[in-house]
């Protein structure tokens, strides 16, 4: 805004000390309350001029529209300067444009300004909370056998062979078959793309002369890996978060089991270990 080199400028306002409170109050504030991610409203401009030390200037302020590039904001909207290049440089520094996820509300704050606001309270309300993490829907296609005649010691291939192809789930269920035969049931869950592929492993590697197949629409639930770390080392921990925030946290098995291997440790135990870190977290 000056049109000279960043070390040429001298600073005024922001170098005043209630300029400093509010950037290091800030900083300070949102580290303490370990916010991951913050969202500003809209904010109002407001209208008219503020004299400063580089003059009259009209409101909102040069810096403060530079600032506010790309954010949501109401111009004009109230009578003065709501809107300070202090703020604006706060807001542009930790913020996201845009409206916020839906939240459950945890926690909620106010700061109260001095001056009095012929239009509004002139207060800063924060709200804190927790994303609400709806399951996303999806489409998979399940494909089913009856197998009574096939030798049960090559199942674990054709599992192999499917998961390898795509497979999302693959599983066996005794049933029983005609002539009281006892058998089996195979169901494959995949992408529907993959149909057949999958049908084509299933004609291959087992002795079934039909094969089922219809589309199901499911609800999934978001889900990451972390990695935390237990007395057996980092091990690898699944978690999904239902609709309440509330996680699903599943060690993950390999990751288990390897470090138990390491460690002479029952597998267990390392299982024990990996919710009790992720809960620590």
């Amino acid at each position: 805004m000056h049109g000279s080199a960043p070390e040429a400028v001298h600073f005024h306002e922001v170098g005043a000390v209630d300029s400093l409170v509010d950037i290091v109050g800030a900083a300070a504030g949102f580290d303490h309350l370990g916010i991951d991610t913050i969202y500003a409203s809209p904010l109002p401009l407001g209208r008219g001029s503020v004299r400063t030390q580089h003059g009259v200037l009209p409101v909102p302020g040069p810096a403060t529209v530079e600032l506010l590039r790309g954010w949501p904001v109401r111009l004009p909207d109230g009578d003065s300067e709501l809107v300070t290049p202090t703020g604006a440089a706060i807001v542009a520094a930790l913020t996201r444009p845009g409206p916020p996820p839906e939240l459950r509300i945890t926690g909620v704050g106010y700061g109260c300004g001095d001056r009095l606001l012929a239009d509004r309270p002139n207060v800063l309300r924060i709200v804190t909370g927790e994303p609400v993490i709806a399951p996303r829907g999806d489409e998979v296609v399940c494909l089913e056998a009856n197998v009574d005649d096939l030798n049960p010691e090559l199942f674990e291939h054709v599992m192999a062979r499917l998961f390898a192809a795509g497979a999302r789930d693959v599983s066996l269920t005794p049933i029983q078959m005609k002539k009281n035969r006892p058998g089996t049931l195979l169901r494959v869950l995949g992408d529907p793309g993959d149909l057949d592929a999958l049908a084509a492993i299933v004609f291959q590697e087992t002795t079934t002369l039909g094969v089922r197949h219809h589309l199901l629409r499911r609800l999934v639930l978001a889900r990451e890996t972390v990695e935390v770390e237990t007395p057996y080392g980092r091990v690898a921990v699944r978690v999904a978060r239902a609709p309440d925030g509330t996680p699903n946290v599943a060690p993950e098995y390999e990751s288990c089991r390897s470090a138990a291997q390491r460690h002479g440790v029952p597998l267990k135990i390392v299982y024990q270990a990996a919710i009790v870190a992720f809960a620590a977290r």
